[in-house]
């Protein structure tokens, strides 16, 4: 009995620690691929200070350019969205006829007939949006393309009191627009992916419980 209880407990602690998925491009870290320089200084080591495998010419900068380069990322994404819309509708008609007296009718000197109709609809619409996103991550470059573009990735995570938050980045870098500093804006990757999901009771405390999910799900209203 103690030990389907231990691992419900461990179950559960499991799913309260469980990582936020995630949709930037994986993997989110990469290893320096061996340079055929590097190969070659490797089996003829030459015991000086020079090593052809880990120097870079002498006019060359330190900005990334190989798989497992690092770059840092200034995130600075300010969107602002804004619509609104407003119709009306309005119709209306009217009918009346009338006769004088009627002397076939006992009583009946005058009919009347009147009628009269009227529709209106009215409809507003508005909608407004406003994220703000800043920081800074330093990502690896996973992949060089065929036409020098870097492929990156990259995640960071903070752990405060008992929650995490998680800050991923990834997408396609130009290197020309690598400053001096190597670094680059967020505004400057193309097909970028930027997240920031947190773990913990105030994230959980966010999500509908599966239970009333279960049951939300047949409730025809």
């Amino acid at each position: 009995m103690a030990r389907p209880l231990l691992a419900l407990t461990g179950l559960l602690l499991g799913a309260c620690t469980t990582v936020p998925p995630t949709n930037v491009h994986q993997p989110m870290s990469a290893r320096p691929a061996q340079r055929p320089d590097a190969l070659a200084a490797s089996l003829a080591a030459t015991g000086s200070i020079y090593q052809a495998g880990t120097s870079r010419t002498l006019f060359e900068d330190r900005r990334a350019r190989y798989v497992g380069d690092t770059i840092t990322v200034t995130i600075t994404e300010n969107t602002s969205a804004a619509t609104k819309s407003n119709s009306s509708l309005s119709k209306t008609g009217s009918i009346s006829a009338s006769s004088g007296p009627n002397v076939n009718l006992p009583g009946k000197s005058l009919i009347e007939l009147k009628g009269s109709s009227s529709n209106t609809a009215a409809g507003k619409g508005e909608a407004a949006a406003n994220n703000v996103f800043t920081g800074t991550i330093t990502v690896t470059v996973i992949e060089v393309l065929a036409n020098g573009n870097l492929l990156v990735s990259g995640e960071k995570q903070v752990a405060i009191g008992h929650g995490q938050e998680y800050i991923r980045l990834s997408g396609i870098i130009n290197p020309y627009f690598v400053n001096a500093a190597n670094t680059i804006a967020s505004s400057q990757i193309a097909d970028a992916r930027i997240e920031y999901k947190e773990s913990g009771g105030i994230s959980e405390a966010q999500v509908m419980g599966w239970l009333a999910r279960f049951f939300l799900t047949f409730m025809p209203f």
